[in-house]
């Protein structure tokens, strides 16, 4: 079975845009990218209502109808509100959805427009859909060559797109995934600017899917930044796997001196290590080896004494070897021979990656707080999640619940390439007008 083992988002303006018509939604298993188009920010209204169309979730059925079913009522809603108002007449946007059905280890791609889906496996990157573009059917014709499409000065007339009409007709396809591989869904913004050899290389040699978008965006901007520019990235992981990696026995206070992990056994173990490396000490430096382990002994009495306390009074919010946010007590951090100073107290139901991206910081930043904050910290978690109370933990509070995150609002995006706050859906700013289906 599959799961998102990491993710990243972003949307920027570009160097030669005033505002950002683009939105994105990421909220694992589904991920969206949005490219709208219009006058009078009406491209801005259509990218938000197909991200938030999946914000409000999916109709139950298989992945592919469920996705199918999303796109056809985002489209009915944005023809609708065109219809209503003249000022956005034509009003469109482009759609790229992936939703990862784990059990069956396979992702579903919805897709209308020039945004993009891509999968890098081995190093190799495929691109996994076809534009809906004017440059794109002459090139597939063999009226334009690939040199020629990218600098073609009608590129930006796609002949697809959700809005226009009363119905659109959506390429869907379910493609198989495996453990390893990484999905990149962007607006043209960064493939128009950025060639698929730096894509490649950048998601495959960056150590963090929010550092590989980050990236991307920047080398858009230097490459020119001429439209707005959004990409979502994600990292699959086999939950097997991933389970068998973090198995191993968290040893503190009496369990750790069960395996001989008492701090009078870790000086020894330290000093007979450091005896067998080192020859003999001159007898004139004696004295000062002395000294030095005086300081090192007051030192490892120091960190004890610190783990003590820690583990009594501190406490913090991570993730366990099942991906859910747990509750820690003690201090995050872990002494020679794996000496662990914390102990987890309760688990919830709640997964760490279904989590909005600041209240997932919260989480995995092991920040320190007292007991009666991080209690609280994770009932809140728990009820915006919709989760019923759960067993008491060692602590006297009760499990809660976690978030699933929210529709960010609308606003103009900035030219730091910064994502909105307030949730994982997320509205680009006001767009610049645009004739017809080109934007």
């Amino acid at each position: 079975m599959l799961r998102v083992a990491d993710q990243g988002f972003r949307t920027d303006t570009g160097r030669q845009r005033h505002a950002n018509e683009d939105a994105y939604f990421a909220r694992a298993p589904v991920f969206v990218v949005a490219d709208g188009m219009g006058g009078a920010k009406a491209g801005e209204v259509a990218s938000k209502a197909a991200a938030d169309a999946f914000d409000r979730g999916l109709p139950d059925g298989p992945p592919e109808q469920a996705l199918q079913e999303t796109i056809q009522a985002a489209n009915s809603e944005i023809h609708e509100l065109a219809r209503e108002d003249p000022s956005r007449a034509g009003m469109g946007t482009t759609l790229t959805a992936a939703i990862i059905d784990g059990p069956s280890e396979e992702v579903v791609i919805g897709h209308v427009g020039d945004s993009r889906a891509y999968r890098l496996r081995d190093g190799e990157l495929e691109r996994m859909t076809r534009d809906h573009s004017l440059v794109e059917e002459m090139r597939r014709k063999g009226q334009l060559t690939d040199e020629q499409a990218s600098d073609h000065p009608q590129r930006s007339i796609i002949t697809r797109a959700l809005g226009p009409e009363r119905e659109v007709e959506a390429d869907m396809q379910t493609v198989p995934a495996r453990a390893g591989d990484v999905f990149l869904l962007c607006s043209d913004g960064l493939t128009t600017m950025v060639g698929d050899e730096v894509i490649a290389r950048t998601l495959a040699e960056t150590p963090s899917m929010e550092a590989a978008v980050r990236s991307l965006v920047e080398e858009a901007n230097r490459a020119g930044g001429r439209d707005n520019i959004t990409a979502v990235a994600f990292r699959l992981e086999d939950v097997s796997e991933a389970a068998e990696r973090a198995e191993s026995p968290t040893l503190v206070g009496p369990a750790a001196a069960e395996e001989g992990f008492t701090a009078e056994e870790v000086r020894r173990a330290a000093a007979a290590e450091r005896a067998q490396r080192e020859p003999e000490p001159p007898a004139g430096s004696r004295a000062r080896l002395a000294g030095k382990v005086l300081v090192g002994v007051i030192v490892v009495a120091a960190l004890l004494v610190g783990a003590w306390y820690g583990n009594r009074q501190i406490w913090f919010l991570g993730t366990d070897e099942g991906g859910r946010v747990a509750l820690y007590r003690g201090l995050p951090y872990e002494l020679p021979f794996g000496v662990e100073l914390y102990q987890e107290r309760y688990a919830s139901p709640v997964q760490t990656d279904s989590l909005a991206p600041r209240r997932r910081e919260a989480v995995t930043g092991h920040d320190l707080r007292s007991r009666s904050d991080a209690v609280s910290l994770i009932v809140d978690i728990e009820r915006s999640a919709g989760v019923g109370v759960a067993a008491r933990t060692a602590t006297g509070a009760t499990g809660a619940t976690g978030e699933a995150g929210a529709t960010g609002a609308g606003g103009a995006g900035g030219r730091d390439g910064a994502a909105p706050e307030g949730g994982q859906a997320s509205p680009g700013g006001n767009g610049d007008a645009g004739d017809g289906g080109s934007r």
